[in-house]
């Protein structure tokens, strides 16, 4: 299925215990708004649980926001189980409390941009649809 057939599909999920959940709707809500298809996981997820909706879902990008700290720990399993799953070619975004030594080694593991609170929403959608073109023009 060729990206011009759909809109960009984006799995917005909140890993771990972390509860607050304002900054991920705000997030969801500018991706629908810029024409993207969302589906948002809810709180508390673990990693399988999100594997698992992205592989249902058939997903381009799956975005995490993580606020506990717990990114490193949660972060790397995530991005295995999706590749276990066949899901290498997802886009993986992360948003949250992710300290400044903590981004390029997620960068390194996977995650395909980092962003922290005050991040404008226009800039994570145009990252998000620079990169799905990007993607495009590879398989083009």
């Amino acid at each position: 299925m060729t990206q011009e057939s759909r809109p960009i599909r984006v799995l917005v999920a909140k890993p771990g215990l972390d509860g607050h959940d304002r900054g991920a709707k705000v997030i969801a809500r500018a991706l629908r708004d810029a024409g993207m298809e969302v589906i948002y996981t809810g709180i508390r997820q673990t990693p399988q649980m999100i594997v698992q909706a992205a592989a249902q879902e058939d997903v381009d990008v799956v975005g995490m926001s993580i606020l506990s700290g717990a990114h490193m720990e949660i972060i790397p399993g995530i991005i295995d189980l999706l590749r276990q799953e066949g899901l290498e070619d997802v886009l993986v975004v992360v948003g949250g409390i992710i300290p400044e030594v903590d981004r390029q080694a997620l960068l390194e593991q996977g995650i395909a941009g980092v962003f922290g609170p005050g991040t404008p929403t226009s800039a994570i959608v145009e990252f998000i649809q620079a990169k799905m073109r990007d993607r495009m023009g590879e398989g083009a």
